[in-house]
């Protein structure tokens, strides 16, 4: 996340989105929630979050861009600002403006990364003195990805989502994703994966990879267990990802639970304009993978 202003009572954070270059459902956990294994990987994809101290200990939360986030306990925002407000009882509230760029319900992590910058501001104008591990920690009573957007932008992600080993793997590459005009929820994915999930199969370990075809050989390798229930279910998923191979793409895949599927091309330039994939109503992003600044 990057801090772009802050006075005394008064923050503004740009926070990314995420894609997962793998993501293997390796089993049900006892408390309903499941262990993955997966590759983050924060990419140059925005919202833009403004937050001001008010006297009035609620958040009042405006959305530009995008009129079918809710502004009550349903948005992670308010959730996120709701437990920081009751866990150290803070007597003032947040007026927070929400310049949404992240498509929602899109296996981009939006509504986590913007979740996570309001757990940082609450840090910062609060003075809550909390280390990254300390938010990351609050983070994951909202959500699992919560945890990675205090991260340095590329992690190993285990567990429920908390486990986060940050890597050092190859970015010099560009990426194309691809959003169709569908919407999934993480919990529609997780019902619709009919197979065996009680046993914890070997996970997929990537190993050393110095440079970046090593790196997109290897990731070849893996892949997103939810692709296997989206591409029957949602067949314009599985022809994105065809358009991309098609377009010139060295590794195409879902990201997250989806719909979103990302193309990893080494080199993007003069190539823009020409990239012609699926439905002209889809949404396409030139975007690049990126580091996340700490702040804490």
């Amino acid at each position: 996340m990057f801090v772009k202003k802050i006075t005394k009572n008064e923050i503004e954070i740009e926070t990314p989105a995420k894609i997962n270059l793998f993501l293997e459902v390796l089993n049900k956990r006892e408390d309903g929630f499941h262990n993955i294994n997966s590759l983050f990987q924060a990419i140059s994809l925005f919202d833009n979050l403004k937050f001001k101290i008010q006297s009035s200990p609620e958040l009042a939360l405006k959305i530009i861009n995008n009129d079918d986030l809710p502004l009550n306990d349903d948005n992670l925002i308010v959730k996120a600002f709701n437990f920081m407000r009751d866990k150290f009882d803070l007597k003032q509230g947040l007026a927070v403006t929400l310049d949404k760029n992240i498509p929602i319900a899109a296996g981009l992590a939006g509504g986590s990364s913007d979740a996570a910058a309001t757990i940082l501001a609450c840090n910062l104008l609060f003075e809550l003195e909390l280390t990254s591990e300390g938010m990351a920690g609050c983070g994951l009573h909202i959500g699992s990805d919560l945890p990675f957007f205090f991260s340095s932008g590329q992690a190993l992600v285990t567990g429920q989502g908390e486990i986060i080993e940050d890597t050092t793997y190859p970015v010099n590459y560009e990426l194309v994703i691809v959003k169709p005009s569908i919407s999934i929820s993480t919990a529609e994915s997780y019902a619709a994966l009919k197979r065996d999930l009680t046993k914890q199969k070997n996970p997929f370990k990537l190993g050393r990879c110095r440079t970046v075809d090593r790196y997109i050989m290897s990731l070849n390798g893996a892949g997103n267990d939810f692709e296997e229930v989206h591409f029957l279910s949602y067949p314009e998923i599985g022809k994105i990802k065809d358009g991309l191979l098609l377009a010139g793409a060295e590794l195409a895949r879902m990201s997250g639970s989806g719909p979103c599927v990302f193309g990893i091309f080494k080199d993007l330039s003069g190539n823009k304009e020409g990239l012609n994939i699926g439905n002209e109503n889809w949404q396409k992003f030139f975007v690049k993978p990126i580091q996340i600044v700490e702040y804490c």
